[in-house]
């Protein structure tokens, strides 16, 4: 056989692999047909590793990459739980009727909030200057609304979002009123003068990217800011998701975010700023192809391409954050002082006690 009959070969069984996806895709809405029906928890993990499991044997059998098939599995089970999570949103309605306003709704989050409500049913309008793509009602403006809306969604800039939950007390809404923002100890104020008007207020934090399409493993944290009832309706919100749902104060939330966000955010700053600096090439370094380091350049490749002034909030608005960011500089003269000293045990020392670190968190 020719390659050209050859390639031909392959191509026909690569339509007849979609051709399968496409037939088992058909099943998959049958069971979440089903799953509603029967009040079926949408995601069971004991069939996802039989099925994982099945797929590794038959591999293993057939003399193929087990690793693989194992691949393949779990990109088609995370489509299959997105498409039940999608339809167990939508078969809830629980905004028929009801109207949510998004304030910020042309950025990222503020898209994701708008179609996660309309996907609840919620007739949706956004308030944002910028014109959105979105097919949504729009206007450029938050305070030329009424504010009748059922929900009132804030995913502005952190400095923005806080005057808008003190100007937003002094028109006293009907609605939830809920903000997305990173930190929340700089939003306090705006949260307390909502509650002395009588308004229903609750702050959430997505801790997924906006172009996230499947929740289950994700987490949103939960800050009560001094109104239960507005928390438990924020919760609802996403009761027909698989999402983690964590609950923490607005201090304790702020700490662990000077950790989780601002350290990750300001090791990457380092290192794309280093490499930047250091007039080294990119494709000549990866051309030398070290998992560790291409993997770190991915990782900081989308944070170099976000919202600067978004990173800079996190980074400077946060009174935690000095703590973390201390930390770092302090662990990295630690390392270049131990490599400078020739100091092997102390090296040594350092990585085996973050080792131990993390295999704690890990187990």
């Amino acid at each position: 056989m020719s390659l050209d009959d050859l390639r031909e070969r392959l191509s026909a069984v690569d339509r007849e692999l979609i051709s399968l996806v496409a037939r088992r895709q058909e099943i998959v809405a049958e069971i979440s047909a089903h799953k509603l029906q029967t009040g079926t928890a949408t995601r069971d993990y004991a069939r996802e590793r039989r099925v994982i499991e099945a797929a590794r044997r038959q591999a293993g059998a057939l003399g193929l990459d087990t690793d693989v098939a194992e691949q393949v599995m779990q990109a088609l089970i995370r489509s299959s739980l997105t498409h039940q999570e999608q339809r167990r949103v939508a078969a809830e309605s629980a905004g028929a009727g009801k109207s949510a306003l998004i304030v910020g709704g042309s950025g990222k989050m503020g898209g994701w909030m708008a179609e996660f409500l309309a996907s609840q049913g919620y007739r949706v309008q956004l308030a944002d200057p910028r014109r959105s793509n979105l097919p949504y009602s729009w206007i450029p403006d938050w305070e030329g609304s009424d504010l009748e809306h059922d929900i009132i969604v804030v995913a502005a800039p952190i400095q923005v979002t806080a005057d808008i939950l003190n100007a937003l007390a002094g028109r006293r809404p009907r609605g939830l009123v809920i903000d997305v923002g990173s930190l929340k100890t700089p939003l306090k104020s705006g949260f307390e003068a909502l509650i002395a008007a009588g308004c229903r207020v609750a702050s959430i934090h997505p801790m997924y990217g906006p172009d996230t399409r499947l929740l289950s493993g994700r987490h949103v944290i939960f800050v009560d800011v001094g109104s239960a009832h507005a928390l438990d309706e924020a919760k609802r919100l996403f009761e027909a998701t698989m999402a983690v749902r964590v609950d923490m104060s607005l201090d304790d939330h702020d700490r662990a975010i000077a950790y989780v966000l601002g350290l990750s955010h300001a090791l990457n700053l380092a290192f794309f700023t280093a490499l930047a600096e250091s007039g080294e090439l990119v494709p000549a370094l990866q051309a030398l192809s070290s998992t560790t380091f291409d993997a770190q350049l991915h990782v900081a490749s989308g944070v170099a391409r976000d919202n600067p002034k978004l990173y800079f909030e996190i980074q400077a608005l946060n009174r935690f954050g000095g703590a973390a960011l201390e930390a770092l500089v302090d662990a990295a003269v630690r390392i270049r002082d131990l490599v400078q000293t020739n100091n092997e045990a102390g090296f040594v020392s350092l990585m085996e006690a973050g080792r131990e670190y993390l295999d704690v968190r890990d187990g």
